[in-house]
Formats: C-alpha cells, structure tokens, sequence
C-alpha cells in the first residue's frame, strides 16, 4: 500500500442511510466505510465481494466507477457540503480484483463557488494504482 496517511478518523454515516455506496442501511449495496484524513482527504480500506465481479475474479467495470464516484463525494462531504456528481472522468488502468484489500483515496483540488473539482484513485494491497478518476461535483444549496 501507500504510506498511509496519519491521523485517519472515522467518517460517520447516518444509521438509516441507503446510499449504494456507503450506506449501512442498503443490505445490497457495497457498504463503504470511510476515514478523514488530517489534510481533508479522504481514504476506505475495502474488500468487495464477488457479487459486484464482471469477469471472474474482477469487479465489473460500472462498479469500479461507482467506488471512483463515492470516494470523489464523500472527499465534498467532508467538507461540511452535500454536492451530486456533474461530470466525471475514468482511468481504468488494471482490472480491479474482487474479494482482495483495496485502498480508495480522494480529494478536492480546487472548488469555485458551488463547483467542486475532485480526484480519486484505487489502489491494490502493493500500492499500485488500478484506476484513477476526476469528477466536477455540483453542491446542493436549500431552495
């Protein structure tokens, strides 16, 4: 893996949450656990099951996008925003496998306004780089 970052805290979900990703009330989705780093980026420590595969032993190629995608938005909710996937940009480097330890990283590099841009990356258990994504993600403001 890569250096790990230091001081990773825990990112609460609320209990009744179904988001597909990081939702602990959606019995199928994957369930994603989440850590704050110091910086305010953000990292999961995941293992995910051959349920989401699309070739034997590797994870489906939408669901790859969907771990690029939730790492992405949890990176703008922590900072304290509720943002929605504007656009979004995948780097699929190397099948990704299923029911192996991955690290998911990311971050904001620059927000304007509402817009924020991101970046994400998963990573196996030697620290190569599987697949990297950008996102532009839209903030929701109350009407």
């Amino acid at each position: 893996m890569t250096e790990p970052h230091s001081h990773l805290t825990p990112f609460a979900h609320a209990a009744q949450n179904r988001c597909f990703g990081c939702g602990p009330a959606n019995p199928t989705g994957l369930r994603l656990e989440f850590l704050l780093a110091e910086d305010n980026s953000v990292v999961s420590l995941a293992t995910v099951s051959a349920a989401f595969e699309g070739h034997p032993g590797y994870l489906h190629g939408g669901v790859i996008a969907t771990l690029i995608d939730e790492t992405m938005s949890k990176a703008v909710r922590a900072r304290g925003l509720t943002a929605m996937t504007g656009q979004m940009e995948i780097n699929y480097r190397r099948p990704v496998p299923s029911q192996s330890p991955i690290r998911l990283e990311g971050r904001v590099v620059r927000s304007e306004g509402r817009k924020h841009w991101t970046e994400a990356k998963i990573l196996n258990s030697k620290g190569a780089e599987l697949a990297h994504g950008k996102g532009l993600y839209i903030e929701l403001r109350p009407r």
